[in-house]
């Protein structure tokens, strides 16, 4: 018996990395898959069958239910394609994990419209239409589900180099922490993951001596594990999960600098000086990778 036993699943970008390996444990916990992926290259460009044809066959191999789906995220129908997809071959959608995505990193000075546009299009509009489209399914089942959405640290914290990418993920977030409000009416559960593993997004971008120690598959528990029944109190939140280390991302509000009301408005030396004051308090800012956490 699996935890998902007769539940039904959408990976995005599920041909590679991350997506795959989400996609592999899924199955192996007895949900059927549906292996969503372009078979483009890491910028976006092209596209193919054999990705997410290999992780159909490897589930299949091992005892599982899957099919392929070659759609873009970012195009409409395509999305909604994805969803009937699931629906036509296993009869419902219980789970999205929208993970697709994309790189076109490049210093904000050198940055040209096409470079973000095109990676905001694939991130932040294709969370957008798979998210709407699985959603949608979920209301008109009427049972729940699980949505997964991909953010990054990038976004949430802030990485050089990635101002696109960095919108776009910070984008994804704040999209997911409007909808968990609405869903819970729905038992429709919104989770934000921002992973920390070894792709071919990140393979020339992280340090050498680290590389054995994030495996994407390391990742993939606890993303199924939210798409459990065990998880249904599980919802709004916000998951950094970097090899075995699981941790969540909680805001939290530091006073800097606050006087009576009945004072009327600051001077603006006097607010400058009492904002410094406390500069010695700030967490750190690690220049190439944003906030310390």
């Amino acid at each position: 018996m699996g935890m998902l036993d007769g539940k039904v699943a959408l990976v995005t970008g599920a041909g590679g990395g991350l997506g795959r390996t989400h996609a592999l444990l899924l199955a192996s916990e007895g949900a059927a898959v549906v292996v969503n992926d372009l078979g483009g290259a890491r910028d976006g460009s092209g596209s193919g069958t054999n990705m997410a044809d290999t992780v159909v066959q490897e589930i299949k191999d091992s005892g599982g239910e899957a099919v392929a789906d070659y759609g873009n995220v970012s195009v409409p129908e395509d999305a909604r394609n994805m969803v009937k997809a699931g629906v036509d071959n296993f009869g419902k959608l219980d789970i999205l994990i929208a993970n697709a995505g994309i790189l076109r990193d490049k210093s904000f000075k050198n940055m040209d419209d096409d470079m973000w546009d095109i990676v905001v299009n694939v991130h932040l509009k294709g969370t957008y239409l798979t998210t709407k489209a699985a959603y949608d399914q979920m209301l008109e089942q009427g049972e729940g589900g699980r949505i997964v959405v991909t953010s990054s640290t990038s976004g949430l914290l802030g990485n050089f180099g990635q101002t696109n990418y960095g919108a776009a993920k910070a984008g994804i977030a704040g999209m997911a922490r409007c909808l968990y409000l609405e869903g819970m009416k729905y038992g429709i559960n919104v989770n934000i993951l921002a992973p920390t593993a070894l792709s071919r997004l990140t393979d020339d971008i992280m340090p050498d001596a680290v590389k054995d120690q994030i495996p994407p598959d390391r990742v993939s528990p606890a993303v199924v594990w939210l798409c459990s029944d065990d998880a249904k109190e599980v919802t709004g939140r916000t998951w950094l999960v970097s090899g075995n280390r699981v941790s969540m991302l909680a805001w939290n509000l530091m006073p800097i600098a606050q006087k009576d009301e009945a004072e009327g408005p600051w001077d603006v030396d006097e607010v400058g000086e009492a904002i410094l004051a406390t500069k010695d308090s700030w967490p750190s800012i690690n220049p190439m990778r944003g906030f310390d956490v």
